[in-house]
């Protein structure tokens, strides 16, 4: 475990010490079983349906996602589920690994337990099928093997790169049991090219091992032939090979006395390097030693992330909280390659999400913060690792920039999603401003208070095409951005909202230093939601700067703050529409042609709209034919000529928009509107009750989910909604 993970255990080193006196009783790998000292808490269970089985090794429908939800925990590169009840018994689904940047399903089951007494195999579901559960940080399935044997299998994750099973038999019985014990499984290999080739089941001194070739499939698969996934069992086994397949025999039987529960135990640990599988070797060893210790230190850790989520949150809405939880512990990845510290990814379930984005981080942060703010905290820092910094040879226009997102390549690697050629939108002072204040930190407000200032100096000197004040989406100077067209579609990504009809018409203009040296380019088109979050940018960065006691600092920001929301006020709202819009760059006017986009709503939340604008704002925000949807509140207004429900940013709802526009209205004191459209978000939105996946957007007719399940920013901003 590394010490990054070690930091976000929060309550787990307590439990530890608390633990610290259980032993071990019997053989090194038969454990007596203690008292349970880790519990979970059944009320949570299932708030995801996480069952099912996999047929190939690509984890993804034809548009990438993965139907399969999967559990992981404390940042590991692999996952699990949970079998269906027609699926063979005795293990877990999986694994599901990344090939760096890429899902896979390792094996359909790659260690389900088999039993055998007096050489006949027993039937694990001779006393019906088994129950399942997925629990807080825990999967768990309880057997029932008649004649007084019951059999109980919990997966858990011990560590960043390593998971710990154990198998639980219970002698109920009057007569004393002698088993014997064997794992089998067998390789899914994807279906065609190199990849096809790359792993390589082996026999380990442990146990089974996979071993990978080295693959550089840029959009597919990316391994460097260092990357082992190896099980690890506490005693004494051997294994046979027959092709992609194994069986691994306990070389002694396992005795249980009438009353006698013993407990088998294993781990299996996923790694990328040399140096990884080193660590992981003593993370497996020590959870081998004290799985007691573990089990007790994450029931700990994952009962204060329950707390923590639900405190405040009807109790009506609590799975979903507990669910949202689950949701970005899953998506959590700890530092490898150029990831270099705990980061949540979007989704897991999703082909092309296995990065760490940059406004998706702030995002998440805030919600992170709620439950895990030192893991919060790493994940912005995750993203400023790549800020460009002050002197960059190659690039020194830049100096204050945070990339778009972050993969564990660069294109000198092979990667194929590392971009430079745009950023995001700056919302990293609120989210840090927010982490602080969940967790107290004020180290890391005087860290992040030097960055977040080169951040925000860099928007005004490439994105300020007049100097004026305002700035623009636009691009960088990067081989990328070759052509307009490849420097308008940068400035839409960095706006976040990729293909909004607000970008449709637009262009791009230079943007030049006084010497003539070539900065970047703008959008000809002034953003009214940039720069109303601008205008936040300040206030949080002055209220940053305030905590740490630069009182002239503080107020120098605020005072900019209120110039940037005067200009926005008096230039980007249109009376006769009572909406917020961008504006032409050359002329100034408002480009109100192009109708309603949400992004008109930002300037309640940032605080810039006077009251007098907010109200029809606010009109517009609950009409049924503008964004009173039935899930509100779409992208694009229900009167434009570009709506489109199904169109991404074109008019499907996201939670962030909808969270910054249910803020706005708390923020003008319109709490009632905000919590009946709070309420409404609940009953519509597919997944959010039940057991279904939170989804990436929702069509805002239907509630229907759309495009990628298992979506970290709709967890992280759903969290806080869930106390209004």
């Amino acid at each position: 475990m590394t010490p990054l993970t070690r930091r976000h255990l929060l309550a787990g080193s307590a439990a530890l010490a608390a633990a610290g006196s259980l032993g071990t009783v019997g053989a090194p790998a038969a454990h007596a079983e203690p008292a349970d000292a880790a519990k979970p808490d059944e009320r949570y269970a299932d708030v995801l349906d996480l069952h099912g089985t996999p047929a190939q090794a690509y984890p993804g429908d034809q548009g990438g996602n993965n139907p399969i939800n999967v559990f992981a925990d404390l940042g590991a590169w692999h996952a699990y589920a949970l079998p269906r009840p027609a699926d063979p018994p005795g293990g877990f689904t999986g694994p599901l690994y990344v090939a760096q940047e890429y899902p896979w399903w390792l094996s359909d089951g790659l260690t389900r337990l088999h039993l055998t007494e007096q050489g006949r195999d027993l039937d694990l579901t001779a006393g019906g099928p088994p129950r399942t559960a997925a629990l807080p940080g825990l999967l768990r399935q309880a057997y029932d093997l008649g004649g007084g044997l019951a059999l109980t299998l919990d997966l858990r994750f011990a560590g960043s790169r390593t998971a710990l099973l154990r198998a639980r038999l219970a002698n109920t019985g009057t007569a004393a049991r002698t088993l014997s014990a064997a794992w089998t499984g067998g390789l899914l290999r994807p279906a065609t090219g190199p990849q096809r080739e790359a792993p390589r089941l082996v026999a380990g001194e442990r146990g089974v091992e996979v071993h990978f070739a080295r693959v550089r499939q840029t959009w597919d698969y990316l391994t460097d032939g260092t990357e082992r996934f190896a099980v690890r069992h506490a005693r004494p086994v051997r294994v046979t090979l027959t092709g992609d397949t194994h069986r691994t025999e306990l070389t002694e039987a396992v005795r249980l006395a009438p009353g006698q529960t013993r407990t088998l135990d294993w781990t299996e640990s996923y790694t990328f390097t040399e140096a990884e599988r080193a660590r992981a070797a003593a993370e497996s060893e020590a959870a081998l030693r004290a799985p007691e210790r573990i089990a007790a230190a994450g029931a700990a850790r994952w009962a204060g992330y329950v707390a923590r989520a639900t405190e405040g949150v009807p109790a009506a809405r609590r799975r979903t909280a507990v669910k949202c939880v689950q949701t970005l512990v899953t998506n959590w990845r700890s530092p490898a390659g150029r990831i270099r510290h705990d980061a949540v990814t979007p989704t897991l379930s999703y082909k092309w999400f296995s990065g760490v984005w940059a406004w998706d981080t702030w995002k998440q942060a805030v919600g992170t913060a709620l439950f895990a703010p030192g893991l919060a905290a790493d994940q912005i820092r995750a993203v400023f690792d790549h800020q460009v910094p002050a002197g960059s040879a190659d690039r020194p226009q830049d100096a204050g920039m945070v990339p778009d997102c972050v993969f564990y390549n660069a294109p000198a690697t092979g990667g194929g999603n590392w971009n430079e050629r745009n950023s995001k939108p700056p919302l990293a002072s609120w989210a840090v401003l927010e982490v602080y204040r969940r967790g107290g930190d004020r180290a890391f407000l005087r860290e992040m208070l030097p960055k977040l200032t080169a951040y925000q100096d860099w928007w005004y000197r490439t994105r300020d095409h007049h100097g004026e004040g305002l700035c623009e989406y636009g691009a960088t100077v990067d081989p990328a951005n070759a052509t307009p067209e490849d420097c308008r579609q940068a400035a839409a990504w960095e706006s976040g909202m990729d293909n909004a009809p607000r970008f449709d018409a637009a262009s791009v203009v230079p943007n030049r230093a006084a010497d003539g040296t070539l900065l970047g380019w703008s959008l000809t088109q002034r953003s009214v939601d940039l720069n109303a979050y601008l205008a936040a940018d300040h206030r949080h960065l002055a209220a940053i700067a305030a905590e740490l006691g630069d009182r002239a600092t503080a107020a120098r920001l605020r005072a900019r703050a209120e110039r940037i929301d005067t200009a926005v006020r008096d230039t980007m709202y249109d009376p006769a529409t009572g909406w917020f819009h961008d504006t032409d760059l050359a002329t100034g006017a408002r480009l109100t042609a192009r109708g309603r986009g949400i992004e008109g709503a930002v300037p309640l939340w940032s605080g810039t709209a006077t009251p007098a604008q907010a109200r029809t704002v606010r009109r517009l925000l609950l009409d049924p034919a503008e964004f009173g949807t039935a899930l509100p509140f779409p992208t694009v207004a229900r009167s434009s000529a570009s709506f489109d429900p199904a169109g991404y940013w074109r008019g499907l709802a996201w939670l962030d928009q909808t969270y910054f526009a249910i803020e706005g209205l708390r923020r003008h004191g319109w709490d009632e509107d905000a919590r009946r459209t709070v309420e409404r978000l609940l009953a519509t939105a597919a997944g959010l009750a039940g057991d279904g996946p939170l989804r990436e957007n929702y069509d805002p007719l239907t509630g229907e989910g759309r495009n990628s399940t298992n979506f970290s920013w709709s967890a992280a901003l759903l969290l806080p909604l869930l106390r209004i």
